[in-house]
């Protein structure tokens, strides 16, 4: 398995498939999953000609369990040394909640020619939790409920989250696929129980406000309009004013999970921007 060792000694897992010669494109995933939550991307965009890349963030999926450094400055901190020693250059990076504000977080301080656009799909951004300047965010119970269902139970909690509203499986109607359960329920207990109790903090209390000002290149947020995790009012729709150049795309009827239950209708977007030479 390749393997980047941080300069804190962290070893960071990651996938690295397609020519070197190609456009890189590196997916960065939500909580509490791993690189694997981005298969069906990874193949699509690979077997198109572009390099992709995905890691497993510290404390997750096949990555260190790291005690310490389970915020977000030090996630943006490990993709900077990722695409420093794998070189990449003009990189698309495409974040999936969690993910989202960690590409969103890199973006903004990176190196000069190394990002060339930004996806943000379900993304935590601006900040999930309810403060004076974002009002439309949630309450700190909800947070608080998910860190006492991780302790109580981690292993149950990580089957009621992907039965019920990450993929939106708890509509009446819905067509409830027993794969991505197990797929999420498996991806989730690889990772540390510690690092996933850390992250609730950093995907609900970080503030982006001011890394989405400073992007200038172009992003694209996608966001389903049923989502019962992240609410698309208080989050793309809130995030895009922040934007210099945003595009915002939502999706109804679609849940927090919509790139994995409707990959056709991601995927296609995800191409369309990426080859709409009108936003480089």
């Amino acid at each position: 398995m390749a393997k980047l060792t941080t300069r804190d000694g962290t070893r960071i897992y990651y996938k690295d498939w397609g020519s070197r010669d190609a456009q890189p494109i590196m997916f960065h995933h939500g909580w509490p999953l791993s690189a694997d939550d981005w298969d069906n991307q990874m193949l699509f965009f690979r077997n198109r000609g572009y390099r992709v890349i995905a890691h497993d963030r510290r404390g997750h999926g096949r990555s260190d369990q790291t005690d310490t450094g389970n915020e977000m400055d030090t996630y943006a901190a490990d993709v900077a040394e990722l695409v420093r020693d794998l070189d990449l250059k003009d990189v698309v990076h495409v974040g999936h909640s969690t993910g989202g504000g960690e590409v969103i977080r890199y973006v903004a301080h990176s190196e000069p020619g190394r990002v060339a656009k930004a996806v943000l799909i379900g993304a935590v951004t601006p900040i999930m939790l309810a403060t004076p300047r974002y009002p439309r965010g949630l309450p700190m119970e909800v947070f608080d409920g998910f860190r006492k269902a991780l302790l109580r139970n981690r292993a149950q909690f990580f089957l009621d989250v992907p039965n019920g509203p990450f993929y939106g499986f708890n509509r009446e109607g819905a067509e409830v696929s027993e794969g991505l359960v197990r797929n999420w329920w498996r991806q989730g207990m690889m990772g540390a129980a510690k690092a996933h109790y850390d992250c609730i903090a950093a995907f609900s209390e970080t503030d982006f406000t001011e890394d989405l000002k400073a992007v200038s290149l172009p992003v694209l947020l996608m966001h389903g309009e049923d989502d019962q995790v992240v609410p698309v009012d208080a989050s793309a729709r809130t995030a895009i004013q922040l934007l210099t150049r945003g595009t915002l795309k939502t999706y109804p009827g679609l849940s927090h999970g919509l790139f994995a239950t409707h990959p056709d209708v991601i995927n296609a977007d995800l191409l369309a921007f990426i080859e709409d030479r009108t936003t480089s």
